[in-house]
């Protein structure tokens, strides 16, 4: 494994100087993940759909030229403000865990070609893509802390 697939690995994987995705998704309760503070556009909910949707856009478009993204900005958004059945929270927290996984596979078997661009698109990279979920994810997450905060639900 080259020291770039180390470090870009570590960075989709854990906070470094933040905290983690899955650091800031634990234990939300329930009743929190459609409240949106005062002044905010979103809810948590839609925070955590949206970086699962956005990685799954990211992964498909990395792994398949007949991929085909979601319109922006409609379709990277979560409508509902809050998850419909109890059991979502999971199964997109874990949905967004599997794609990452699946998404480091990806870098692994590209191993030292993750500078040339893909066949598909417009001159993309699969270093590209990585710094993309990676810078995408990170800033998602920030927000999840804040509006946690400001929902009294993180110390």
């Amino acid at each position: 494994m080259t020291p770039i697939i180390t470090e870009l690995e570590a960075a989709l994987q854990k906070g470094n100087a933040h905290a983690s995705f899955e650091e800031a998704v634990k234990d939300i309760p329930q009743k929190h993940l459609g409240a949106i503070p005062d002044g905010l556009p979103y809810s948590l909910w839609q925070l955590i759909e949206h970086i699962r949707i956005t990685q799954w856009d990211i992964l498909e478009f990395s792994r398949n030229p007949q991929h085909e993204s979601p319109a922006w900005p409609d379709g990277y958004w979560p409508k509902e403000k809050s998850p419909a059945h109890a059991g979502d929270l999971k199964k997109s927290i874990d949905q967004t865990l599997a794609d990452r996984k699946t998404f480091i596979s990806l870098l692994h078997n590209a191993g030292d070609d993750l500078h040339t661009p893909f066949k598909h698109g417009d001159g993309q990279t699969l270093l590209r893509e990585a710094l993309l979920i990676i810078d995408h994810t990170a800033y998602h997450t920030g927000e999840i802390i804040v509006l946690r905060r400001l929902l009294g639900d993180w110390s």
